[in-house]
């Protein structure tokens, strides 16, 4: 007899096959005396040391882009010396190598879950890292992916980025993790990979090696019949066979224009992202130039930067999201010191009130950039709550000689008041991630919060139909950038909301073309209608997806 499990669906298409659970992480031995401090706090460093070896040498593995990025990143955190200082501190104080390890990893845990947002998603990742630090230790075997020697559904508590980065599709044909959220290191190797993956699904936690398991559409279902394996295959065959039919500008059966575009946040990223077969990137997040740096970028690099970008899309449109800085992301020359609640407090656009000479910095780049270049350059401020934010932002833009500027909606003031947004912009674009954030006052990065920031949640599409009417009747384009563009489903959705433009993931491009050219423009906004009566996401989501053609 088969059991569905519930879940949320990060990942694209379906697949069926045996479970193969994560390796445990190691256990710790109970605690010893420390009778030689010196030799104990070496241990710990040379564990950490080796640690730092194994996490450069699997990014030198991982394909270059997302996967590579992540595990230099651990290095870096692994490598950082407060945190062999404070291992070794706990030594020198009677705490034996193992648990003086765990206890500076925990420590640091605890600051990031205490940051919140995208340093709260980042614990899990000092969950691994504590893992193995232990396992170099002890010198046990590595926490990892298993080899069972065929094709299998990984399972797993949550996947940490040095074992993402390594997963080789033609062997891993799912992902479920009991973990998570739409925005997991899971869910975005899951799409990258096109790999189909559910997160957040408590009961995996009971399913055993071996058992066969559907994961289709948000949900695992444990020892399914074989002919709804056979149709849940067939099914996906047609999909990828649609998907790679069509190709061309977004458009509905009926004819109705919708722009698909691509998004883009680090130099690696600039080549398969301008090679998709899109109308151009919807959304170029700057922040990578600004990051881990003491003092900001200069005019020149900057440009220099932006102009590389430009000439990957000539003659296509390039949104580009000004600094998004603060919160999850801190800056040395600009973040507060002083904030209890990052999420809360200057972040996006209100950096520019604070440190007015990063904006104009940054538009005067922009603007020499685009001079002489056939992209079409569009630019808009991230974080705007205010009317009056955005007229004087856009007044900024074009004193630039930048002719297109648009406000991000991301907050609920922002879309309740999205008439008067968008008559001082040219454009409006959702953040559906931050929207859905701040609207149930949920963060989007705590697995056990991630049914409150679906993006399918009524609550949320009721704001992003609001800001999408507001463009319609002042003609202002109205995009959205989130999560919630690459879900071939809730596109139909978005776009019969009033949705212009869907930007995405490269690899999601095709599937959302495709459903959109099997559905007119009037059965979009039936589907809207439906989703936005629904009582709850699950819901509106099984609704709409039953309607579907």
């Amino acid at each position: 007899m088969s059991t569905v499990l519930p879940g949320v669906g990060v990942g694209m298409g379906s697949a069926s096959g045996p479970v193969a659970r994560m390796a445990s992480p190691p256990q710790l031995p109970a605690p010893r005396p420390v009778t030689d401090p010196e030799a104990d706090a070496a241990a710990v460093r040379r564990a950490l040391t080796s640690l730092v070896a194994d996490l450069e040498h699997r990014a030198a593995r991982a394909p270059q882009g997302p996967a590579a990025d992540v595990l230099h990143t651990q290095a870096q955190m692994a490598a950082d010396p407060a945190l062999a200082d404070h291992a070794a501190d706990a030594v020198h104080q009677g705490t034996d190598p193992a648990h003086a390890l765990t206890a500076a990893f925990d420590g640091f845990r605890a600051q990031l879950l205490a940051a919140g947002g995208y340093f709260g998603e980042r614990a899990a990742d000092l969950d691994d890292l504590r893992d193995r630090a232990v396992s170099h230790l002890l010198g046990l075997p590595l926490p990892g992916l298993p080899d069972p020697g065929h094709p299998y559904v990984l399972v797993a508590d949550d996947l940490a980025p040095a074992d993402t980065a390594i997963i080789d599709p033609q062997k891993v044909l799912a992902l479920v993790t009991v973990r998570g959220g739409p925005t997991s290191h899971t869910a975005i190797l899951a799409k990258a990979l096109g790999l189909p993956a559910v997160v957040g699904c408590a009961s995996a936690t009971y399913l055993q090696n071996g058992q066969t398991v559907l994961v289709n559409d948000g949900t695992v279902e444990v020892n399914p019949p074989p002919e709804t394996v056979a149709e849940a295959a067939r099914r996906e065959r047609h999909r990828r066979g649609r998907a790679a039919a069509f190709h061309g500008p977004g458009i509905t059966a009926d004819g109705h224009p919708v722009a698909l575009l691509v998004n883009l946040g680090a130099p690696h990223e600039l080549d398969p992202a301008a090679a998709a077969d899109s109308e151009g990137g919807g959304l170029f997040r700057t922040e990578f130039l600004y990051l881990d740096r003491p003092d900001p970028p200069g005019l020149d690099e900057q440009t220099a930067a932006y102009r590389r970008v430009f000439d990957a899309f000539t003659g296509r449109r390039v949104v580009v999201r000004t600094l998004d800085a603060g919160a999850d992301k801190p800056l040395r020359f600009a973040s507060a010191d002083d904030e209890e609640n990052p999420a809360l407090g200057v972040r996006g656009l209100r950096t520019a009130a604070r440190h007015p000479r990063l904006l104009d910095t940054q538009l005067a780049a922009i603007a020499e950039a685009a001079r002489g270049s056939t992209a079409d350059v569009w630019v808009m401020a991230p974080m705007v709550s205010l009317p009056g934010e955005a007229a004087e932002f856009a007044a900024r833009v074009r004193s630039h000689g930048l002719p297109v500027a648009g406000a991000m909606v991301e907050v609920p003031a922002a879309a309740l008041r999205a008439d008067e947004l968008a008559g001082v912009c040219d454009f409006l674009s959702i953040g559906t991630n931050d929207l859905a954030q701040y609207t149930f006052a949920a963060d989007r990065a705590l697995g056990a919060l991630a049914e409150l920031v679906d993006p399918w949640q009524p609550a949320l599409l009721d704001l992003v139909a609001t800001t999408a009417r507001a463009g319609t009747d002042l003609g202002r384009p109205v995009g959205v950038c989130g999560e919630a563009a690459s879900d071939p489903a809730l596109a139909l959705v978005l776009v019969g909301l009033g949705v212009s433009s869907l930007s995405m993931a490269p690899a999601c491009l095709p599937a959302v073309r495709t459903v959109l050219r099997a559905h007119s423009l009037a059965h979009c906004q039936d589907l809207a209608a439906v989703a936005r009566r629904a009582p709850d996401a699950a819901t509106a989501r099984a609704d709409v997806r039953r309607r579907m053609r």
